[in-house]
């Protein structure tokens, strides 16, 4: 049997290898590139998820810091991929995306970022360091 990781020819670069995070916040915008991005998450589950596309780096302070207290702490570590989530949990993360945005979305002469919304079609998938999104002017599939 021929292992498909082993004999995909696209490039991978795993974000946060050393596991420790360091409030370093990403999107990648899925696209053919030849490039996937790997990242650990889903809590103490370790799940390794991946996605080909382009690399945005979201920039500020302690952007995280909304996110860990999702996962970490009502969670207990534990992330929430395909479990029901609580209405008020469900509106915190929400909330905390839509203070995201990435510059050069969707509207590369905007000197504001564009805000991110949760992909609620995609919200089984939605885990501790690994959340689907879209960009708010454009739902063009950013993650």
């Amino acid at each position: 049997m021929v292992d498909r990781i082993r004999d995909d020819r696209r490039r991978r670069v795993l974000l946060d290898p050393d596991g420790h995070g360091g409030g370093w916040m990403f999107v990648v915008v899925a696209a053919p590139t030849g490039v996937v991005y790997q990242n650990q998450g889903g809590g103490h589950s370790c799940a390794l998820y991946e996605q080909e596309g382009y690399l945005l780096p979201l920039f500020g302070t302690d952007l995280d810091a909304e996110f860990e207290e999702i996962f970490v702490g009502e969670l207990h570590g534990w992330g929430m991929c395909g479990e029901k989530w609580a209405a008020e949990l469900l509106d915190r993360l929400r909330a905390a995306i839509g203070s995201l945005g990435v510059y050069g979305a969707d509207r590369h002469e905007d000197l504001y970022p564009t805000a991110l919304i949760l992909d609620e079609s995609r919200l089984p998938e939605a885990a501790e360091a690994w959340i689907p999104v879209l960009s708010g002017t454009a739902g063009a599939g950013t993650r």
